[in-house]
């Protein structure tokens, strides 16, 4: 099976995701989960995993990685502001994205149906778990053409992978593919 899951390309298509996901009963921890994924890069088996206590009142953070079992820091000064006001009446030792029976932390299947049902709002077929990180590695390397910098946030291999990824390659073959017509 292939998933087509894309980023985010435009702020208009992140502020649409935003309030499509606060429309479901959890919307504020959906909002949040969402601003933790688009800011960080992280893999979502990642952000579900992270504690109260080690994101509240902190400017970065180390973790390692579950897929790669690789330590990696994670830039949250952006953030700061909303994950106070997110965890301000939370214990430290609770997960940051608690289930619905509100006794455990979200799991990763939990996640892709709340995006499932945004992306049913959204008429969209491209958006699963990963559009997060994706979105977050499309704007970075817009921003600053550093994909040495976002390979090694990625714990990519070579430019090439990255680049795929994050679907940059796709809109360069797009743009240079819009003028081109051949007998028409």
């Amino acid at each position: 099976m292939h998933y087509n899951v894309e980023p985010l390309r435009t702020t208009q298509e992140i502020n649409d995701f935003l309030w499509a996901v606060t429309q479901a009963r959890y919307g504020e921890r959906n909002r949040m989960i969402v601003l933790v994924g688009i800011n960080t890069g992280l893999r979502m088996s990642d952000i579900v995993n992270l504690t109260v206590g080690q994101v509240r009142g902190r400017d970065r953070v180390m973790i390692v990685e579950r897929k790669t079992g690789k330590k990696r820091w994670l830039f949250l000064k952006n953030l700061k502001a909303e994950l106070h006001k997110y965890t301000r009446y939370r214990g430290a030792n609770e997960p940051l994205f608690c289930s619905g029976r509100g006794d455990s932390a979200l799991t990763v299947n939990g996640v892709y149906r709340i995006f499932q049902t945004a992306s049913e709002y959204l008429e969209r077929d491209d958006i699963g778990t990963h559009t997060l990180r994706k979105t977050f590695g499309y704007h970075y390397y817009q921003r600053t053409h550093d994909i040495a910098g976002l390979m090694m946030i990625f714990n990519h291999s070579s430019e090439q992978v990255t680049k795929r990824y994050i679907g940059i390659e796709r809109d360069t073959l797009e743009r240079q593919l819009e003028n081109f017509k051949l007998g028409v």
